[in-house]
């Protein structure tokens, strides 16, 4: 599957698969169908986090080269960063150099910003705990004058910080765009709440989704900072003892949902933590029974999370599809779907009804449609 290589102009052209899992049938449609897909009562949960500047590029004291990428956001004055080499975005990241081997107390000096080396992971030397030279509002400011998004080589272009914020941003907790939001305009939302859809946030500090070293990957997601609100908590409640259904806007509102009800013994409860959940085949789900989500290659940490709401084989069949139609991957990219009926605590979920505008949108696209650019 082609990534898109640029934000959309307009992301009403955004597609979507719906994956049914009780009924295995996959349609084809347009972003727009989730406003009659989506039923009077079920609940949207957006992540709010808005993602920070977090590539940041410097020297260390011989004046080697260096990039740091926040693995999370600033806390006091700390916060976890994965290094590189030389290099800048247009280098794909399994081609980049390594970075200068590091100890504690070594300095790097980023644009108008100096940061010490607190901690080196003993397994992975890539990855290092900085202790910045201030805190508050000065470090807030001098982390948005120095940083930019963190973005990969299939880009066409440098990102601007605007390109890689959702309609939910707020807070800004994420490193890279929790994307599965990023095709929802406000015409759409507006839509969906005329029908009755209900919309929560979750705040989850989206993380990396590339190292460029393997051994680094299969660690991914790295554990990560969540915060689930009281009203979340209630609308949650309050959907489910209606019988309507609780959709996640991308994989991380899953792992933070997941994530607070296993640390709730099983029930869903407000609160905050780290999360190091990696859900996957067989994982019992207690919160989530749809998924809204871009477009993963099947080797990836995110399509294993998919795994929790349909069988491998489907979710190959999606992967197929999607490349038959020229869908687009990565955070700029087409959309998916996917609706199980699976939860633990609960009966079995009415699937999507397949209206006749996506089975008209599914014929319409037998015939290949122009690829767009996306990451």
């Amino acid at each position: 599957m082609s990534p898109a290589t640029a934000p959309r102009d307009d992301p009403r052209t955004t597609r979507l698969l719906v994956v049914d899992v009780a009924a295995r049938t996959i349609a084809a449609g347009a972003i727009g169908d989730l406003a009659t897909l989506l039923a009077p009562g079920d609940l949207l949960v957006a992540n709010d986090a808005a993602t920070l500047p977090a590539s940041l590029h410097g020297t260390t004291a011989a004046g080697e080269a260096v990039e740091a990428r926040l693995a999370g956001p600033p806390w006091g004055t700390r916060a976890k960063a994965l290094l590189f080499g030389a290099g800048d975005w247009r280098m794909r990241t399994e081609d980049r150099p390594p970075p200068p081997r590091l100890a504690v107390g070594d300095r790097l000096r980023f644009a108008g910003l100096v940061a010490t080396v607190a901690a080196v992971d003993a397994h992975a030397p890539r990855l290092v705990t900085l202790a910045f030279d201030r805190d508050g509002a000065l470090l807030w400011r001098a982390l948005y004058a120095a940083g930019r998004p963190v973005q990969y080589s299939y880009l066409e272009r440098p990102l601007a910080l605007w390109d890689v914020q959702t309609p939910f941003a707020a807070r800004p907790w994420a490193v890279e765009p929790p994307s599965a939001a990023l095709p929802l305009t406000f015409d759409l939302l507006l839509a969906l709440r005329e029908r009755g859809v209900r919309v929560a946030s979750v705040t989850h500090a989206a993380g990396l989704s590339s190292t460029g070293d393997p051994a680094l990957d299969r660690l991914l997601p790295l554990p990560e900072r969540y915060e689930v609100p009281a009203g979340t908590v209630q609308a949650v409640a309050d959907a489910h003892r209606r019988g309507a259904r609780v959709i996640a806007i991308g994989t991380t509102v899953v792992r933070a949902l997941e994530s607070a009800a296993r640390a709730g013994g099983g029930v869903l409860a407000p609160g905050e933590g780290i999360t190091a959940l990696r859900l996957g085949p067989g994982s019992g789900r207690r919160v989530v029974d749809a998924v809204l989500t871009g477009m993963h290659e099947p080797d990836s940490s995110h399509f294993a999370l998919l795994e929790a709401f349909a069988p491998r084989a489907l979710l190959l069949e999606l992967d197929a599809r999607a490349q038959q139609l020229h869908c687009l991957a990565h955070e700029f990219g087409d959309a998916a779907l996917v609706v199980s009926p699976r939860r633990l605590g609960r009966g079995g979920l009415d699937c999507f009804s397949l209206d006749s505008e996506v089975h008209h949108h599914r014929d319409a696209e037998r015939e290949p449609v122009a690829a767009r650019g996306q990451r």
